[in-house]
């Protein structure tokens, strides 16, 4: 296998850490790790996002980038006698991706593999063999043959599964495949941006955030800005890839490697005209490509970030992404450094008087 350079060891690292919503320690761990050594103070808010701190000019405003680490999976609810696992969704799941997978299980005594599985089609009517199997009639089998191998395993009810799909740069070498790209490389862009900020004048405070539970309500982000307080917020997460056969620009025009998504409005935020505008003015002047995005339904960090307090101009920010809320999904490497090159440029020029123009654009 070929080595891996240091940001691909870096999403690598991240994408392979488990952590659905509500147990993101070790993720929130790894993501630590990273950017410690760019950061002058990290800490955690009370219910665990992480808060990643850059002082620039110290009386220059707050800029908030937020990514999440939590990933959809399962969470253990029972145990049957014959040791099979029945499970709860944790964040969006559609049945057609989840049969016959792989996971992974959480437990006291270390991780142990599974599949999701059900009755197989050969003895369902036809009638019913033309449907999609619904969750509620899943489980997941661990390889116990009773309920009491089962407890020996260390499974207990609670105990959290995540998909299994090891990071993978593929073929073409600037695809990669990962489980969790949603949102880990939301983490990683707010990584790199602290990097390029390491040894950077910058007329503001920078803080690289960690969000928890965002699949599930975007609780991270509320609890994370209360904290900061920020002035302008940033929620960066994966976007609709509308590249792959049978979607038509008018269900999603973005394509991987076009460049990042300027997320015009979804269901929770209109964008900032303001700052939208002013991201946009700076992607122009330094050559950097992007594509605008909207989306119907669902939503990002900047959702909660933008009601705090009395109020954050924010813009949500992603990467085209394939196959999301499934358990592989593949993104393009220059979306991902164009999202951070962006950040970077656009945060060298927010200073106080910038923002406070920007603030009643």
């Amino acid at each position: 296998m070929k080595k891996l350079d240091e940001r691909l060891q870096m999403l690598k690292d991240l994408t392979d850490a488990n952590g659905i919503s509500g147990d993101e320690r070790e993720v929130r761990e790894v993501m630590t790790s990273y950017i410690q050594p760019y950061a002058d103070e990290v800490t955690t808010d009370k219910l665990g996002s992480l808060v990643a701190k850059k002082v620039g000019q110290a009386d220059g405003p707050k800029i908030m980038i937020a990514g999440h680490l939590d990933e959809i999976g399962f969470m253990v609810t029972s145990i049957d006698d014959k040791g099979f696992l029945r499970f709860q969704t944790v964040g969006g799941w559609w049945e057609q991706v989840m049969l016959a997978q792989r996971v992974t299980v959480m437990t006291k005594e270390g991780n142990i593999p599974g599949v999701i599985g059900s009755k197989p089609p050969h003895i369902l009517p036809a009638d019913v063999r033309k449907k999609p199997v619904d969750k509620k009639d899943m489980f997941i089998d661990i390889g116990a043959s009773s309920k009491e191998e089962a407890l020996e395993f260390g499974v207990r009810p609670g105990d959290s599964v995540v998909p299994v799909c090891e990071f993978t740069v593929m073929k073409n070498e600037k695809y990669l495949m990962a489980k969790a790209w949603d949102n880990r490389i939301g983490c990683a862009i707010a990584i790199d941006v602290m990097r390029e900020l390491k040894d950077a004048k910058h007329p503001n405070t920078v803080y690289g955030v960690g969000t928890i539970q965002e699949e599930v309500g975007l609780r991270g982000a509320r609890t994370s800005a209360h904290l900061i307080q920020p002035d302008i917020g940033f929620g960066i997460d994966v976007g609709i890839a509308g590249d792959t056969p049978g979607v038509t620009e008018k269900e999603a025009l973005a394509k991987m490697g076009e460049g990042p998504q300027i997320v015009l409005y979804d269901a929770s935020m209109i964008s900032h005209k303001g700052l939208r505008e002013f991201v946009t003015t700076t992607a122009d002047e330094h050559d950097i490509p992007y594509q605008y995005d909207s989306m119907a339904g669902g939503g990002t960090d900047s959702g909660a970030i933008h009601v705090t307090a009395n109020g954050v101009p924010a813009l949500s920010i992603t990467v085209a992404t394939r196959y999301i809320h499934t358990h592989a999904a593949i993104l393009h490497r220059d979306d991902y450094e164009n999202t951070v090159k962006l950040l970077v440029e656009v945060i060298k020029k927010l200073d106080r008087e910038t923002v406070e123009k920007l603030t009643f654009d």
